[in-house]
């Protein structure tokens, strides 16, 4: 296990839970300034420009508004509002929705939905959800539900599992560091569903999370080739080149064409790989994160990649 992993990463993640660090970098210009790397902005107009250079690039777009854990109703209702005005948005900008593979989909996080609220919590974000998917429906763009950390992954599958009953191209993300997800890809994929496949990005206990780096990779492809050999659609979300390689490899030996499955990555990392898979006739679906509530997210990409943090520091010294 490198030290990055050992050390660094640990203590990255402890600090995207700290309500302290995240009161003093929202507060920081230096900071937000270069955030807008990962995240273009904090308003659903912010998130237009970026999908509309995307999309002129041939991309693929999947627009997550930041916030989790929310901890009344009305912080829930205010999201649902956002995601609506979100898709209206998209939906007046005429892309096709006779497709096979949309162009356009939203993301979101059962938690900014009221999940962990003590009362009903599953239930108000099973509805919360509905309404979200309700309009993605009317103008055609496709929902994926995010995963968050482990100890929310059965409640998480379980509202999945109820609005894939009503709204079969729901998809949902499953994170191969958890020792389950290959079990739950074999459930997914013989349903066939949409299934985003990350490596994961929470500080999980060894007894439900591959913890070495080279395990996770391992654990990644074995996923992987349960979800190639379903009916579903795999999205091959990472950016390390074992995996998008093998990736292809995978496909071409289950039989699917490029229309068959993407290689999803996130806005602002590896763009010149994104726009060569794109130019190669490839699905590339960019996940694209707007809001105020930027801070877990951000300090969240910093713990997954060196080079991220690196670019970080680099950033930090040069305004300094």
């Amino acid at each position: 296990m490198s030290a990055f992993s050992r050390v660094a990463r640990p203590a990255i993640l402890a600090a995207s839970r700290s309500n302290r660090l995240r009161h003093s970098a929202e507060r920081m210009p230096i900071a937000r300034d270069v955030v807008g790397r990962f995240v273009p902005g904090e308003t659903v107009d912010d998130a237009l420009r970026a999908t509309s250079v995307l999309r002129d690039s041939q991309r693929l777009v999947s627009i997550d508004y930041l916030g989790e854990d929310v901890t009344d109703a009305d912080a829930a209702e205010a999201t649902v509002k956002a995601y609506l005005q979100l898709l209206d948005a998209l939906g007046a900008r005429g892309e096709r929705r006779e497709a096979e593979v949309r162009p356009l989909e939203v993301s979101l996080k059962l938690s900014a939905l009221g999940q962990a609220l003590p009362a009903d919590g599953d239930k108000i974000a099973f509805e919360n959800a509905h309404a979200i998917c309700e309009r993605a429906h009317q103008v055609g763009a496709w929902v994926t539900v995010d995963a968050e950390d482990h100890t929310t992954t059965d409640s998480t599958l379980s509202i999945v599992r109820e609005l894939r009953s009503e709204f079969d191209w729901v998809g949902t993300v499953l994170q191969a560091y958890l020792k389950r997800t290959e079990s739950d890809c074999a459930e997914f994929a013989a349903a066939g569903a949409r299934i985003r496949l990350c490596k994961g990005a929470y500080d999980e206990p060894a007894s439900v999370a591959y913890r070495d780096a080279g395990e996770v990779t391992e654990s990644y492809l074995r996923c992987l080739r349960v979800l190639m050999a379903g009916s579903g659609y795999p999205m091959v979300a990472s950016h390390d080149p074992v995996v998008i390689g093998g990736a292809g490899e995978l496909a071409r030996e289950s039989g699917r064409g490029v229309d068959g499955f993407e290689y999803q990555m996130l806005y602002g990392i590896r763009d010149v790989e994104q726009r060569r898979l794109a130019a190669e006739g490839n699905h590339v679906r960019v996940y694209v994160p707007f809001g105020t509530q930027w801070y877990g997210y951000f300090v969240r990409r910093l713990a997954e990649r060196p080079a991220n943090l690196m670019f970080f520091l680099r950033a930090l010294a040069h305004r300094h």
